[in-house]
């Protein structure tokens, strides 16, 4: 199983509208990328640093794929390109992403 994190970063004057991104854009996500081998997404809400602070992402989400193949299948498919283009309604911030082995 491989996991993509996508992480908004916390940036003054950036946009990010959370119930936009979680009542619709996730939903999204879950229709576009499940028959391609998505087999959950977690979303988690930045609150704060570590040690106290301001949180350094407004949002993550860990969206796991049953192999790296499932991974590439959904974000070269059919309908990538409907969920990367909806990433403009939510956020004008540009997201960082990993992919990582889950253990």
């Amino acid at each position: 199983m491989v996991v993509l994190t996508v992480m908004y970063p916390a940036k003054d004057g950036g946009r990010f509208d959370a119930d936009y991104y979680n009542a619709t854009h996730i939903p999204l996500v879950k229709e576009a990328f499940t028959s391609t081998g998505l087999k959950s997404v977690q979303v988690l809400q930045g609150l704060s640093a570590g040690g106290g602070g301001k949180a350094p992402f407004v949002m993550m989400a860990n969206l796991a794929f049953e192999s790296p193949a499932a991974l590439q299948a959904s974000v070269a498919g059919p309908r990538a390109g409907e969920v990367f283009a909806d990433i403009a309604n939510f956020t004008d911030i540009a997201p960082l992403t990993q992919v990582s082995a889950a253990g």
